[in-house]
């Protein structure tokens, strides 16, 4: 049986594989990118209907390609997101299979490389990136036990209010995902209830300027890892709507129910922690820190940006955060769904290497594996804060390139047979 050959094989065709194709292609280094269904294909079938990018045109893309037709301080659908990706990896000529899923990657014995299984056979490659991005497994907790008239998805699996069963819905998770879902089910006319966790909350714009320019020139984008504590702490923000600043006071205003970490069940009633206040709290300190060092920049460079002063103004606290629920009735309140938007872990089971930690984390500087020949792309905090994202998972995929490439010519060295000095 002949098996097919190439230097790099690259596991997953979204930003990440394409990034690195890009950056392979241009060193002139052989490979393939395989993807098990459509390009970008998460950013289809495994998000909400109304979904937008997080960030403005001019800034979530790659270098060599602007959103053709799209104003740069748009926020571009989902679809033309995905529709981004298809047109760049035929700009720049990707070597893309799709539909073919990678089974198993096991190292050679004896001989350089990795024996690549996959559904439509066997690949041999002298190096793996696994470019799968860090949305691969949806987290579900098992709090709520199954019931009858009671549907459980996680927010992958949501597509909008009117596909949900009639009722009440209460989202955990108050990242980007789950405000956003929260806020388009309550403009609905659903009653809605959120979970809010520890949380940042950037200002979307702040003295005409979009948050994403203002990490940018304070250089928090280049912040190199968490603060401790801070690794799983989510991000409130959204394009939604044209882009606006993601308020938890405002949406309890217009009636959502805010609630605390959701942490159990017990005696038919959904358990909440008494931290809805601290966590508030936080997401407003985080917010008014970004306010005062964006002052201060302006002021230390003599900008003449326009004042501001409204978006200091802090609402007042709801009921629901003076008062929070402790326990909560789910059939009482006339809830039929919870979403839970509690994000992802990853999943590695079919790179059968070494080059994993004892709870299953890669073991990678700046996504250059403790196995030679294995990389990883496009996982949080890669080299920096804006890893996972489309821009910054594009500098990391040319690192990953840089250092194949390196071994590359290391690799190629025959040695020479002249004398050398001081031989006779």
């Amino acid at each position: 049986m002949t098996v097919e050959k190439t230097e790099v094989l690259v596991v997953g065709g979204g930003q990440a594989g394409i990034a690195a194709s890009e950056h392979l292609g241009r060193a002139g280094v052989p490979h393939l990118v395989l993807e098990r269904h459509r390009i970008a294909e998460r950013w289809r079938s495994e998000r909400w209907d109304s979904l937008v990018a997080n960030g403005p045109a001019w800034h979530d893309r790659f270098p060599g390609l602007m959103f053709d037709g799209l104003h740069p301080d748009a926020f571009p659908g989902k679809e033309r997101v995905a529709d981004y990706f298809v047109a760049y990896a035929e700009k720049i000529g990707a070597p893309l299979r799709t539909g073919v899923e990678v089974l198993s990657v096991r190292r050679n014995e004896g001989r350089a490389g990795f024996t690549v299984e996959t559904s439509q056979g066997r690949i041999e490659a002298l190096n793996v990136i696994a470019a799968t991005g860090p949305f691969q497994r949806p987290v579900l907790p098992a709090i709520i036990p199954a019931m009858p008239g009671l549907t459980q998805i996680h927010s992958t699996a949501y597509r909008n209010p009117g596909a949900l069963p009639e009722g009440a819905v209460l989202v955990v998770g108050a990242g980007s995902s789950g405000a956003q879902i929260a806020d388009e089910l309550l403009a609905s006319g659903r009653r809605t209830f959120l979970s809010v966790g520890p949380h940042g909350r950037p200002p979307r714009r702040y003295r005409g300027r979009d948050f994403v320019w203002w990490l940018g020139v304070l250089g928090k984008w280049d912040i190199p890892a968490p603060q401790p504590g801070t690794e799983h702490v989510t991000i409130a923000v959204s394009g939604a709507g044209g882009g606006e600043t993601v308020d938890f006071r405002r949406f309890a205003a217009r009636g959502m129910v805010l609630l605390g970490r959701t942490e159990g069940w017990r005696d038919g009633r959904l358990s909440c922690a008494g931290d809805l206040a601290a966590n508030i709290a936080g997401g407003d300190a985080d917010y008014l820190s970004v306010l005062d060092e964006a002052d201060a920049y302006i002021a230390r460079n003599g900008l003449d940006f326009p004042q501001e002063p409204e978006a200091r103004r802090i609402g007042p606290d709801p009921d629901c955060l003076t008062r929070p629920i402790r326990a909560l009735d789910l059939a009482a309140e006339g809830i039929t769904t919870v979403i839970w938007a509690t994000g992802f872990a990853l999943d590695y089971g079919w790179l059968k290497v070494d080059a994993f930690d004892d709870r299953g984390k890669p073991r990678h500087q700046r996504g250059v594996s403790s196995e030679a020949g294995i990389y990883f792309l496009g996982l949080p905090w890669q080299s920096r804060r804006g890893s996972s994202f489309i821009w910054g998972v594009w500098h990391d995929a040319r690192h990953v390139a840089e250092h194949i490439v390196t071994r590359r010519v290391y690799g190629a060295y025959q040695g020479h047979a002249e004398r050398r000095p001081g031989e006779s």
